[in-house]
């Protein structure tokens, strides 16, 4: 169980997410009955119902869909992170509310890739070939 207190807390099923995580490893669920991936972790696929879910091993890539820029948050650990921002498209077609990180200023569409802090899920601006 998670004892942190910027995470939420876990259980037997939502563990094996937020374990990933701190290894840095991003993870939806795929419905084996109509085979969309959908986020956040259920039991279930939303759309159809189907219980025939599995974890799946995201690819980290995404897209920009939308942005809030939040200035002011008191609540901790967010009032250290202002500004902040996202929402993104995965690749593999879930939305997912996150943070963007990185100096980029944000636009629609833009190309991100996951990172992780502290075991948390992050984007940053992707890195083209032959950068970074």
């Amino acid at each position: 169980m998670t004892s942190r207190y910027d995470l939420p807390e876990t259980d037997a099923f939502t563990c094996v997410y937020w374990d990933a995580a701190a290894e840095g490893r991003l993870l939806i669920r795929r419905c084996g009955a109509c085979g969309r991936a959908h986020r956040y972790p259920r039991e279930f696929r939303p759309r159809c119902w189907s219980e025939d879910v599995r974890w799946e091993e995201a690819s980290g890539r995404a897209n920009l869909y939308s942005w809030s820029v939040v200035h002011r948050n008191d609540l901790p650990p967010f009032g250290g992170r202002t500004p902040y921002a996202a929402a993104v498209d995965l690749a593999e077609g879930p939305r997912m509310a996150t943070e963007l990180v990185g100096e980029a200023e944000p636009r629609a569409g833009a190309e991100l890739e996951v990172a992780f802090r502290e075991g948390v899920p992050v984007f940053r601006p992707a890195l083209r070939a032959g950068e970074g």
